[in-house]
């Protein structure tokens, strides 16, 4: 038995169109051996049955008959006996309507009541390695609401490629090396020189980091080494105040994530890759491939090359390629130091030939567009099919509101709302329940005044007190008619036919389903449309239908139907990392 129940009833619909389609022919009514192809469709609505066939269509010219000919061939040879569907109906020019039956209704709850918390798991994934590098901000000051976007989306999409079979790693990219953090070194240094001589003394770096944080690192320098650092080399006290700025930054990075409830596999370090030769290695690959040359004493990638080779594959033609604004990057500067350009081909080409994952998935900021596809081709220019293999989601911005008015400063520090000030004003379970409430490709209005208020218009609430209202409803039951949840087996499914509770079921029935669309298109989001849609089917079935006080039979069903939303709305929330209280 299969966990995707809608899945199950398409693929009956096809068998039984076809097994007709053979009785008939064989009985002299439609010619044989035509080879059909048709859709079958969810019809939006409801009077339209619950699938939908346009085989009759699709087979009118192969079989040189009119649709609602065929169509009615094929119900005179269909027996509907021990399958999904109750009943079918011709409509239309020749469509076959299927309405589902009780027998697929008792399977809905049985699928769920066995594979419980695992509810929706497929094979989709096949086992195949796939790697989701997420958040990766760089370290050199704290965690804001942009990191804390990233850091869910990143994670829940995680969660969703494990269900459906993906063998998944979550990874975040240190940039520990390169020109931010020679400016953060300068930066902690000047402090650290001021507190010592006084800032009027000491000129602060035009383009350092000026933050708070800052100013405590050297504060907690000075508390550590004392002020004995004065006498040494430049050199000595920058790669000092680095080492310092990032053992205690990298930390309370980890631990502001960890409170938001992201863990990683691992902390991969940028500067790995330069110190054990990874980016000169890498840099070389491509010259020998003949993707690099000199120019003006560095070492240039010949992007522009690569990316119509890219474009041309893709299917574009040679005029629109040659319209396009193409630029070439430098690789290896003039003074031998390798760019970030560099540094991060070398970090995907690790990703994908050294530690063989199938496909690298990055979760970045919409100002990283450019950026895409100048990768892709540099990785197919070392031959590991980057425009297949590394997939890139693109995030747009936050706009964060309170009173319906933008919040653009922390009120503690007076600068840009960090990640830890976020989760001070609201619950990580907002945090996260909002951040991933829209697709990564629209922008986001995060409202604190929402997020904290306990009603149906905040919809973590929303949805969390329709598990907790069922928690409390099976607990009532219960104890008032003496009885438990019955096992699946025990519950005639017939007596759920209202349509409320038909929507209900059906809605339960979409899970897996909406796991697989999650997955394809890299939209965790799609998990908390789904459970606001099912919360509100609960809502509106509680609504109308009583439990306590009606026949046996009918309490147990209902008991049941109930349980089963219960389980996937607490199935779906842990997925994307919200709880699922008991009691609200």
């Amino acid at each position: 038995m299969t966990d995707n129940m809608i899945l199950a009833a398409q693929e009956q619909v096809i068998a039984l169109t076809q097994g007709a389609y053979e009785k008939a022919a064989a009985a002299g009514l439609l010619p044989a051996g035509a080879a059909v192809t048709a859709k079958v469709d969810i019809p939006k609505d409801a009077r339209n049955g619950d699938y939908a066939t346009s085989f009759a269509l699709a087979a009118a010219k192969p079989l040189g008959k009119s649709p609602r000919d065929i169509a009615q061939a094929l119900l005179e040879h269909m027996d509907l006996s021990g399958t999904y569907f109750d009943k079918v109906e011709m409509a239309g020019p020749g469509f076959l309507n299927f309405t589902l039956g009780s027998k697929w209704l008792g399977e809905v709850l049985a699928v769920v009541e066995r594979e419980g918390a695992l509810y929706g798991k497929s094979d989709l994934g096949h086992g195949k390695k796939v790697m989701v590098e997420f958040v990766s901000a760089n370290p050199t000051g704290p965690m804001h609401i942009g990191n804390a976007r990233g850091g869910v989306l990143g994670d829940a999409l995680a969660s969703v490629l494990e269900r459906v079979g993906y063998d998944v790693w979550r990874e975040f990219y240190v940039n520990d090396a390169g020109n931010q953090i020679h400016k953060f070194a300068l930066s902690i240094d000047a402090r650290y020189r001021q507190l010592i001589l006084g800032e009027d003394k000491v000129e602060f770096p035009a383009d350092g980091y000026q933050g708070e944080d800052i100013r405590e690192l050297a504060q907690g320098f000075r508390a550590q080494f004392g002020d004995s650092w004065l006498e040494k080399s430049e050199e000595e006290r920058w790669n000092a105040m680095a080492d310092f700025g990032l053992k205690n930054n990298i930390p309370r990075m980890q631990e502001d994530l960890r409170r938001y409830k992201i863990e990683y596999d691992e902390w991969f370090l940028e500067s790995s890759l330069h110190n054990s030769g990874y980016v000169r290695a890498t840099v070389d690959k491509l010259t020998a491939a003949g993707w690099t040359y000199e120019k003006d004493g560095a070492l240039w990638l010949d992007t522009t090359g690569l990316l119509k080779k890219k474009y041309l594959a893709e299917g574009k033609s040679q005029e629109q390629v040659d319209k396009l604004d193409l630029k070439d990057d430098v690789l290896c500067r003039a003074n031998g130091f390798y760019t970030y350009f560099a540094a991060d081909i070398a970090y995907h080409r690790n990703k994908l030939e050294q530690r063989k994952f199938d496909t690298a998935v990055n979760i970045w900021g919409a100002d990283h567009h450019g950026h895409v596809h100048r990768l892709q081709a540099a990785l197919d220019g070392l031959g590991l099919d980057g425009s297949h293999r590394l997939v890139v989601v693109l995030m747009q911005l936050v706009n964060l509101l309170q009173d319906g008015q933008p919040v653009r400063m922390s009120k503690r520090t007076g600068k840009a709302i960090a990640l830890r000030d976020l989760l001070d004003e609201v619950s990580v379970d907002a945090a996260r329940y909002f951040f991933n409430s829209r697709s990564s490709t629209s922008g986001l209005d995060f409202d604190l005044t929402l997020a904290v208020r306990e009603d149906s218009e905040n919809p973590v609430y929303y949805v969390q007190y329709a598990h907790a209202r069922i928690c409390s409803l099976i607990a009532k039951v219960v104890e008032a008619e003496g009885t438990s949840i019955p096992a699946a087996a025990e519950v005639d499914a017939r007596l759920l036919c209202s349509p409320e509770e038909l929507s209900l079921l059906k809605t339960i029935a979409r899970f897996p389903e909406e796991l697989k669309l999650a997955a394809r298109d890299y939209d965790p989001s799609q998990v908390n449309r789904y459970l606001t849609i099912l919360a509100g089917d609960f809502h509106r079935f509680y609504n109308a239908h009583r439990i306590k006080g009606e026949t046996p039979e009918l309490v147990k069903a209902r008991l049941k139907l109930a349980d089963a939303a219960r389980s996937v709305l607490a199935n779906g929330l842990t997925l994307i990392g919200v709880t699922a209280p008991e009691k609200m």
